[in-house]
């Protein structure tokens, strides 16, 4: 706004004064400008895939990797998000969920995005005879390949009954 001054038309009651409801510059200390969504390009990317909007109450920032759009609370809780990933499965709308068995056992579980089938989490299982004695948990990145978050869970057994759990943040 110190390079360009657009100009305004404003309302006593919305805060103006009698001289803005005829075409004056803004003021950038003072002034604001409404719009529906801003995009933000470059000198060599003009395609609108980076877009800053609000849509009811939440200010939604949208790029190449995040077609769908995040929420300012969503960017904010980035870290929240991989724990709650590794502990709980993905929400089920954007996701689309498989699994491997080998006989009766599931060996992997995986959950890709629907909008680009990139990984989003995947579990692995690993059995001695019928226990299963590790999981690997992962979240991935929106590439579906950079590991964001690696959970290993170790199962101890007396006989039959898992006596500890051990849990390891690796990533």
């Amino acid at each position: 706004m110190d390079r360009v001054k657009p100009l305004k038309l404003e309302s006593a009651d919305t805060g103006g004064v009698e001289n803005d409801e005829f075409p004056t510059s803004m003021d950038p200390t003072e002034d604001f400008v409404e719009c529906a969504g801003i995009v933000i390009d470059d000198a060599t990317h003009e395609d609108e895939s980076t877009v800053i909007w609000r849509t009811a109450d939440d200010m939604k920032f949208k790029d190449t990797n995040n077609p769908g759009g995040y929420t300012l609370t969503q960017l904010a809780a980035v870290g929240d998000l991989i724990n709650l990933y590794l502990e709980n499965d993905p929400p089920t709308p954007g996701t689309d969920y498989s699994n491997t068995y080998t006989g009766q056992r599931v060996d992997q579980e995986q959950w890709k995005r629907t909008s680009d089938a990139s990984l989003l989490k995947q579990i692995d299982y690993t059995y001695t005879g019928q226990k299963l004695t590790t999981e690997v948990r992962k979240v991935f990145a929106a590439n579906g390949i950079t590991i964001l978050g690696q959970l290993t869970i170790t199962y101890t057994y007396t006989g039959q009954l898992i006596t500890s759990i051990a849990t390891v943040r690796n990533v």
